[in-house]
């Protein structure tokens, strides 16, 4: 869970790093046309912008699910649970230290986002693995997959 969330947070840290220096000029570079673009935004908010004015909000919003994540991640026997949490963690991590670290100020940071979904909204690489790792999480849940894994005697044929 830890190296995977190492790999994510790496990940993202570099790609927005690569952001601000590349397209700091306001400019659109097309990736995929009418699809996918790269410019650079700094989000105070959430999601699509939502409570920009409430950053210190999500500033301990994101430590109360790195702190939760850790913590449950200490009962994971599961390989998927450990793969979805693993990213959840780099995610909110990553955000997390754009929160605390970055401009204007610190708790009151703004979210490095760059890459543009055909107009609809502007995220990066950690919303990537926060996204597709919820979604999992939901797929776990709804089969009933628990995050310790199965008994010895579940997985044993009857």
């Amino acid at each position: 869970m830890l190296a995977l969330a190492a790999v994510v947070l790496v990940a993202d840290q570099l790609s927005k790093f690569w952001a601000v220096s590349a397209l700091s000029g306001g400019e659109r570079v097309t990736v995929i046309p009418e699809l996918i673009q790269l410019r650079l935004l700094f989000n105070p908010g959430a999601a699509f912008s939502i409570g920009e004015g409430m950053t210190w909000v999500f500033t301990l919003t994101a430590a109360a699910a790195v702190a939760g994540i850790l913590y449950a991640g200490r009962r994971l026997r599961s390989s998927a649970w450990t793969v979805v949490l693993g990213a959840l963690l780099g995610g909110a991590t990553s955000h997390l230290l754009d929160r605390l670290f970055r401009p204007p100020g610190f708790a009151r940071g703004h979210v490095v986002d760059f890459i543009d979904y055909g107009g609809l909204f502007v995220g990066n690489v950690a919303d990537i693995a926060l996204t597709v790792s919820c979604a999992v999480l939901v797929l776990l849940t709804a089969r009933g997959i628990p995050l310790a894994g199965a008994d010895a005697e579940e997985r044993t044929p009857a």
